[in-house]
């Protein structure tokens, strides 16, 4: 379906085009006509799908078309990089209109925090914002949403897995009841029906297939003892096969510590977590994106908030605990129709988190065998849960502390 068929504003659909976008995707193609007719909406589709554009453009053709518009729309976002992303996006597709964003997010100085005070005083037509700030701001009455006509809930599911259901529902309750509300998210647990039920008025659902990496990503296997890893993933890195490669770990902690071990080796490695201060991160987002840095390292929140192309090759250091994670991080290369790969460390407790994932994606991923130079692997046939050793060895030679 090309673009053109929907109608936009000659200005938005000129920022379509200047962009290289011609045809929707399948959750565009469905999703903007119903948020076009003013219709809540839940929609189930995961990242790289294109969902960003299925609720913006409708958005911001609506916007193009009232004048009183200014704090009229709020997506709410569980992460500040994914925030920043669509801030992105909006800036791109509105470069031909007069539409003014602001990004809302904790951990800026404090020129930040009366920039977006002023902002907010003088009206933005969209505020992209995490929960904890834009709460701030609700409480102290300098932001008043009172003529809020879009709400946007991206990620939800992982907006609630982060703990933010009390904030979601304070800030609702700063907004009018008579909102158009729309709601995205990867996943569709119960708890986010409830969620649906409690926001939205008689909402139309959408569900595309999920749950299923792309073709592209070659997805492999090796069963390890935990102090294999370390050395396999050391292989890995070190080989002149990847360029651009991504390390999921569980634990921020574990993060931290693989990131001094790699570049300890020489790599051109960082870690991503929390602890870190907004420019930090930033600066580390931008030298991953101009191929500065060959590896970055981080958690399941990374998974939803990157938006990189060209990323050769994903490592899962530990199995996800949710089998829908696993589609999230490998779904972090092959995208835009690309090619990849996905390589996941199972220990022998982590044995039936990987049974779970093959049931989620209905295929027995490809098993890989140990380089010899490693030492055996574990048996395919051993029992989970079982420790490979009677006493348990650290991942590293040498113990190297986290920073606090």
């Amino acid at each position: 379906m090309d673009f053109k068929d929907f109608n936009f504003n000659p200005e938005l659909l000129e920022g379509l085009l200047a962009m290289g976008f011609k045809n929707a995707t399948p959750i565009q193609q469905q999703a903007i006509p119903l948020i076009l007719a003013k219709k809540d909406l839940i929609a189930c589709a995961q990242t790289g799908t294109g969902k960003t554009g299925a609720f913006l453009l409708p958005i911001m053709n609506m916007l193009t078309e009232n004048h009183d518009r200014h704090n009229t729309t709020l997506i709410l976002t569980p992460t500040r990089e994914l925030a920043q992303q669509i801030d992105l996006q909006v800036e791109a597709l509105s470069y031909f209109t007069n539409i003014s964003s602001l990004t809302v997010f904790g951990g800026g100085d404090g020129i930040a925090y009366e920039q977006q005070k002023r902002s907010m005083r003088d009206g933005v037509d969209i505020i992209i914002a995490t929960p904890g700030r834009l709460i701030a701001h609700l409480s102290s009455g300098v932001l008043k949403m009172d003529k809020l006509k879009y709400l946007v809930l991206d990620e939800a599911d992982r907006m609630l897995d982060m703990g933010f259901y009390e904030d979601i529902m304070k800030i609702v309750g700063y907004l009018p009841k008579e909102r158009q509300t729309v709601m995205f998210s990867a996943t569709m647990p119960p708890k986010i029906r409830k969620l649906a039920a409690t926001l939205l008025q008689e909402p139309e659902q959408i569900s595309l297939a999920i749950s299923k990496p792309a073709e592209g990503i070659n997805q492999q296997v090796y069963l390890v003892h935990d102090e294999q890893k370390v050395p396999l993933l050391t292989d890995m890195l070190k080989s002149a096969t990847y360029k651009r490669i991504i390390v999921f770990a569980g634990r921020k902690e574990k993060v931290k510590e693989l990131g001094k071990f790699f570049k300890k080796l020489g790599l051109k490695a960082a870690a991503f977590h929390s602890d870190l201060e907004q420019k930090e991160r930033e600066s580390i987002m931008l030298d991953f994106k101009n191929s500065k840095l060959d590896v970055l390292i981080g958690t399941d929140v990374l998974s939803r908030g990157i938006d990189v192309t060209g990323i050769d090759l994903v490592i899962n250091f530990d199995a996800p605990h949710d089998p829908e994670d696993y589609i999230h991080r490998i779904g972090r290369t092959a995208r835009a129709e690309t090619t990849g790969t996905a390589i996941t460390l199972v220990n022998n407790k982590d044995r039936r988190k990987l049974s779970n994932i093959e049931k989620l994606i209905e295929r027995e991923i490809d098993r890989m065998p140990m380089p010899e130079h490693l030492g055996v692997a574990p048996s395919a046939d051993a029992a989970p849960e079982r420790a490979p050793y009677p006493r348990k060895k650290k991942f590293f030679k040498k113990k190297v502390k986290a920073s606090t």
